[in-house]
């Protein structure tokens, strides 16, 4: 993650530096200034748009004294303060954590995963999600975003841009515009990687890698269930999720070749099983990877698989 990052500014350095030498920084100062303003902003009010967009409702440790108990050891496990704990009522299985910074964290689950998954599993995804808040994850993919919304005004001005050097101008415009794209690409990756780093702190915070990879496959299974209309009002918010709802359907189809005796959940046997098998890919899996904020789910347990593999 940190090599992402150095790379990610790398490429916005050297083009301000071309840009720089042929042209002068007064117009990336005003872009960048701009781009920076409107992450931070984003940043600072992004709690509160969260909350109303996803509907999320904070509950005390009376009205849910387990989801308490549990958010409250993992998080001091995790080393962190204890985070708000909330009660969304999206209509799928699932759990998301955001908030400013570790003290500012919050950490919510759907009414439908409470029902679904037994308190191992639950205690498995709380650990993915407070290991979020651990990671400061809010902060690195903020980082990360600011490099194509600048890559993006950089283009527009230059492509637009008159005078007599217009020729370099438009030629570093479609070059910024083409970095713009990878940009994209590699905070999608950073995404990605988050999301192993999580499911690997989970683990690491004492939940055995079978309860979340079963936990995973029930996310999946309930997100797979969800209407079409359901699905695309969602599309906002995957990266929030501990899955990618958009991809479930087809992930589900995967994932019941784990489940070997199809009780709809996975135990420590039969990922465990899976550990000495090969995960292939199709080039279509790889190319939806690619432009998907989590990675694929079977490569995802697979994984899980290894690190259990270890443990045993």
């Amino acid at each position: 993650m940190y090599l992402l990052l150095a790379a990610m500014f790398g490429i916005v350095y050297a083009i301000i530096v071309v840009a720089a030498s042929s042209f002068g920084v007064q117009s990336f100062m005003i872009y960048g200034g701009i781009a920076a303003a409107m992450l931070l902003i984003q940043y600072l009010i992004s709690p509160k748009i969260v909350e109303m967009s996803m509907g999320v409702r904070y509950v005390s440790e009376a009205e849910a004294p387990k989801l308490h108990s549990i958010v409250a050891e993992l998080a001091r496990r995790a080393g962190i303060p204890k985070p708000k704990v909330g009660i969304s009522r999206l209509p799928i299985p699932n759990a998301f954590a955001f908030g400013r910074w570790k003290s500012d964290g919050r950490v919510c689950v759907t009414e439908q995963l409470l029902s679904m998954l037994s308190e191992e599993e639950l205690r498995a995804v709380l650990g993915h999600e407070i290991s979020h808040l651990k990671n400061r994850d809010v902060a690195v993919i903020t980082a990360l975003s600011v490099v194509p919304m600048v890559l993006w005004y950089l283009a527009w001005s230059f492509m637009w841009s008159g005078g007599r050097n217009r020729g370099n101008a438009v030629a570093l415009g479609i070059v910024a515009f083409l970095l713009y794209f990878i940009t994209n690409l590699l905070v999608l990756y950073g995404s990605r990687i988050r999301e192993y780093y999580a499911d690997e702190g989970s683990v690491k915070l004492g939940n055995p890698p079978h309860a979340l990879a079963s936990a995973l496959y029930k996310l999946v299974y309930g997100s797979a269930r969800a209407d079409r209309e359901t699905l695309r009002q969602l599309q906002g918010y995957r990266a929030f999720f501990a899955n990618d709802p958009a991809r479930a359907y087809h992930e589900i189809r995967e994932l019941k070749q784990v489940d070997a005796n199809l009780d709809g959940s996975i135990d420590a046997n039969e990922l465990i099983a899976l550990s000495s098998k090969p995960v292939r890919l199709s080039f279509a899996d790889r190319l939806m990877e690619a432009l998907s904020t989590h990675p694929n789910m079977v490569a995802r347990v697979k994984r899980l698989s290894q690190l259990a593999a270890r443990r045993a």
